[in-house]
């Protein structure tokens, strides 16, 4: 599913106030580091992702298999950070950023 600028907006301003939930290091996507994005956007559907690499384009290219391996939509990228979104259809409205900051 496609989203619309005014969700990307709406994502980034939420975004904004969030902590990275994963740090991704020089190991790159273990298979633990692949559990963890699993359970962290099952639980919040819209999470910051840290990234520990120098290499740019080495950190872009991470970011890339990050999202198709983990079914999810980049909303933005900020030097190390990226911010990352997958809905979930059954969402837990206590711990959802996208439900406990947009109101939804």
């Amino acid at each position: 599913m496609a989203l619309t600028q005014e969700q990307k907006k709406q994502f980034k301003s939420i975004g904004h106030h969030l902590k990275p939930v994963l740090i991704v290091a020089e190991n790159g996507l273990t298979e633990g580091v692949m559990a963890e994005l699993e359970r962290a956007l099952n639980d919040h559907e819209l999470i910051k992702v840290q990234f520990r690499i120098t290499e740019r384009d080495d950190r872009r290219a991470l970011i890339d298999e990050l999202c198709q391996n983990g079914s999810c939509e980049l909303i933005q990228v900020i030097g190390k950070m990226a911010l990352v979104y997958r809905r979930n259809p059954k969402p837990n409205r206590n711990l959802s950023n996208i439900s406990r900051y947009s109101g939804l």
